[in-house]
């Protein structure tokens, strides 16, 4: 009996714990994730790093991506970013920049923080994580041999190699004179580049938000026409628009039955008979009343789920309690769901369920119980369809 105080107990301080995320209408609201489609597009800036103040080597960039949530946490895209590449070099005093076009597609991998740290909930208006992938970038129309980008009076094909080789090297010997635009390039040059970031998203409609992201791109050396031993690097930040296909989930609200109790996660119908005494030769005998429990089930299923096995252990306590008494098991299913055959297959399980539970777990012979299975009979115990998935225990 002291182990049965306990297991209740326990039972009624973990419904205790479920209510707090009830509804003030008193519901308790679940989400299920479901798999979805996205795309998004994005404006904003790219910041090459370069021998430039911050700022003097930003340009405007784009990006647009496809991509698919697996998980609440974890995701994949294909993104395609580019524009407008600067660069820039400082000789003596002075400050020269020149530009070029590139697109970088990549394939990245998302994992959300939010949901990973604070669990799934798709009524947030922000949400937010981390990203990395690879791919490549696509590069043309290098500027830096165009001697109008320098201002430089010389009539050389390639105006920065000239004039490093021979005016800022010129008091050391010609086979030592170092050339850091001996990486300069022209034509299409393809490369490969590494990208991570950050992201946030701000929920404006069902379907829509409003991302902002941050990203660092990693390239070989060479990028920017300049040798430095070291990889090139540029940064780019977007604010744009992301659309997902479908809802992403689906949202279910279950009601609560207020019973005055701190279990109030528990739906049930509490039928109770004040006990009666019973005078035969004088004598006052009192009988207990009998007890109900109701033990509902989800649709289509036919496992007891832990709040609803609390009905079960109280079941269990009356008839330890009452060594006399026994209990009849109903199983009823929805008639409004499923067909004939499912339904009173359901109803049996049902009962059968709780049935081995009170066998099972605590203890209660066999003999002592009574299974019934009602299947979609025409004239359900209750009006409302989610009420009729139960099994009705009755112990007297």
């Amino acid at each position: 009996m002291k182990i049965n105080r306990i297991f209740l107990s326990a039972s009624i301080a973990l419904a205790g714990l479920c209510a707090s995320a009830q509804t003030a209408g008193g519901e308790v609201v679940e989400y299920t994730f479901q798999p979805h489609w996205y795309v998004q597009g994005q404006v904003g800036l790219q910041e090459t790093l370069g021998e430039a103040s911050f700022g003097r080597l930003a340009s405007f960039n784009a990006q647009v991506a496809g991509g698919y949530n697996f998980s609440p946490v974890f995701g994949a895209r294909l993104a395609l970013n580019g524009w407008t590449s600067k660069a820039g070099m400082q000789v003596y005093e002075q400050k020269y920049k020149w530009k070029w076009s590139y697109l970088s597609p990549t394939v990245d991998l998302t994992v959300d923080l939010v949901n990973l740290l604070g669990g799934y909930n798709p009524e947030r208006w922000v949400t937010g994580g981390v990203f990395a992938g690879v791919g490549a970038n696509i590069a043309w129309n290098n500027g830096n041999g165009d001697l109008s980008n320098f201002n430089l009076d010389m009539n050389h094909a390639n105006g920065v190699n000239a004039y490093l080789k021979n005016l800022v090297y010129a008091d050391m010997p010609a086979g030592n004179r170092p050339n850091p635009l001996r990486n300069i390039w022209d034509g299409t040059k393809a490369r490969f580049v590494g990208q991570f970031g950050v992201f946030a998203d701000f929920k404006v409609a069902k379907r829509v938000k409003i991302g902002i992201e941050l990203q660092a791109n990693v390239l070989p050396d060479g990028y920017n026409s300049k040798k430095a031993g070291n990889a090139d690097w540029y940064f780019n930040g977007y604010v744009g628009v992301k659309y997902t296909f479908g809802s992403g989930y689906k949202k279910e609200a279950r009601k609560l039955v207020d019973q005055n109790s701190s279990v109030t996660d528990v739906v049930e119908r509490i039928v109770e008979v004040p006990v009666e005494k019973i005078v035969v030769k004088e004598v006052i005998k009192e009988v207990p009343a009998p007890l109900t429990r109701n033990v509902f089930f989800k649709i289509s299923k036919t496992v007891i789920t832990k709040d609803q096995m609390y009905n079960v252990a109280e079941i269990a306590s009356y008839l330890k309690a009452n060594p006399d008494a026994k209990v009849t098991v109903t199983g009823y299913a929805d008639k409004g769901t499923g067909s004939m055959s499912l339904n009173l297959r359901l109803a049996k399980e049902r009962a059968q369920a709780v049935v081995e539970a009170l066998t099972g777990k605590f203890g209660i012979d066999s003999s002592r119980i009574i299974s019934k299975s009602m299947g979609e009979i025409e004239d359900q115990p209750y009006g409302e369809p989610e009420l009729n998935r139960v099994s009705i225990c009755v112990a007297e």
